[in-house]
């Protein structure tokens, strides 16, 4: 497949060409659980070119980002995952839409747009509110089936032009908002223009992402691959909006991927003054050093001992003539995979979804998914828990295999072993 992958070379943020790499990892597949390519067979390098990543910290204003950019035609075009399918995702966006309309007095019949709105799912919480509401988002199909269901979406990436089109189609919108997509984004400027001249005079951006302080803080490493471009902290978004017309105002810390941050934005000039909570979370960031080099060498060495633990086990047990699964198949497992030197140490996987396939393939490996009952079939001497954020329902549903000996490890936020159901 021709333009796989492309390296930037400058700061999304800033545009500064002093990137320091921080965080070395294990090269891993642009194709992810996330997506479809179609026409791309198992062999296609989409899957089985171990494409470099790793973690550079912007040394002009510390923005912490991948600096290899997936081709975003080939991972957002043909996305299949949806929001509804993740454990509590529908509750926090009914949440979400109440905490918006209710702090910010947003009135019905405003117009809210949103930015990667995906199956819709949170729009239609605004919908209900009495709002207009439009979505845009590159997955063809899920965008047209979102449309079908009641929730407009126009099929395609969000940039300055889409957002002057908006404008000429629906008005001035009162609240723009994006779930857990500018993180997906390499060229973020026509993004930020494209919002603030789509916005009213009093409009607002909110949009949620994974929090970087968390994802090193919290070890967060299933949350780190190609299509999670950065990794923001809240003293580089404030200059990044600010070059561009904009001021943030507000940050609220999240439950959401294990730690993430909802974040307010205005025009520059606007009537909001900001929050104590920017400068709180300004000055934890001070604290940590999360601008500095050096404040990353103990994550790099903590991801290293649980590799090495993690290879021991599976080294032993392999030695003993047992065998080793993982539990869960999601792009966290793609990841988790390579940074933990798994690839060839788990004999099998298995998926509660029948629709994940029948192998996972990538850079030098190709491991079986089977149903969850293989575990009582096969008794591997332990289940390395890839989807651990679930380990309590997955726990639950597996008495037997705990009572007849076996073991759950869970290798996040550090390595723990589970041996029973409660």
């Amino acid at each position: 497949m021709k333009n796989l992958f492309y390296v930037r070379h400058t700061c999304r943020l800033c545009h500064s060409d002093k990137q320091e790499l921080v965080v070395p990892m294990a090269g891993m597949p642009i194709g992810t659980p996330n997506f479809q390519v179609p026409d791309a067979s198992v062999d296609d390098p989409v899957f089985r070119a171990a494409v470099p990543m790793a973690l550079h910290l912007c040394r002009d204003c510390g923005h912490l980002q991948i600096l290899h950019v997936g081709n975003p035609e080939v991972q957002y075009r043909n996305y299949v995952y949806t929001t509804s399918l993740s454990l509590g995702l529908r509750e926090h966006f009914a949440g979400y839409a109440n905490d918006v309309v209710s702090r910010f007095g947003i009135a019905p019949g405003s117009l809210v747009v949103e930015l990667g709105s995906n199956d819709g799912s949170l729009l239609g919480f605004f919908k209900e509110r009495g709002m207009r509401v439009l979505g845009v988002d590159p997955a063809v199909d899920i965008a047209k089936r979102a449309t079908e269901a009641g929730i407009e979406t126009i099929g395609d990436f969000f940039t300055d032009a889409i957002g002057h089109r908006i404008l000429q189609s629906h008005g001035a919108a009162s609240v723009v908002i994006a779930n857990n997509m500018i993180a997906n984004v390499d060229n973020l400027d026509p993004l930020v223009i494209g919002v603030r001249d789509v916005l009213a005079p009093d409009g607002l951006f909110v949009f949620e992402t994974q929090y970087g302080v968390d994802v090193t803080e919290k070890n967060l490493l299933d949350t780190v691959y190609h299509e999670h471009l950065s990794y923001f902290n809240i003293k580089p978004l404030i200059r990044f909006f600010a070059r561009l017309g904009m001021e943030l105002i507000d940050v609220q810390h999240i439950w959401t991927k294990g730690g993430s941050i909802r974040v307010t934005v205005q025009r520059a000039g606007g009537a909001k003054k900001p929050s104590a909570e920017v400068a709180r979370f300004i000055a934890e960031e001070e604290r940590l050093g999360v601008d500095q080099p050096a404040y990353y060498a103990p994550y790099v060495k903590r991801i290293a001992a649980i590799r090495d633990e993690l290879v021991a086990m599976a080294d032993a047990a392999h030695a003993r003539g047992q065998l080793v699964a993982g539990y869960g198949v999601s792009v966290g497992t793609t990841t988790l995979l390579p940074q933990f030197g798994l690839e060839n140490k788990i004999d099998f996987l298995v998926d509660d979804d029948p629709k994940k396939g029948n192998v996972m393939a990538g850079p030098g490996y190709d491991i079986p998914i089977l149903p969850p009952a293989a575990l009582y079939e096969r008794k591997p001497a332990f289940v390395v828990v890839f989807a651990w954020r679930y380990v309590d329902p997955i726990r639950a549903k597996h008495a037997r295999y705990f009572a007849e000996g076996g073991k759950f490890v869970v290798p996040l936020p550090g390595i723990s072993m589970v041996d029973r159901a409660d």
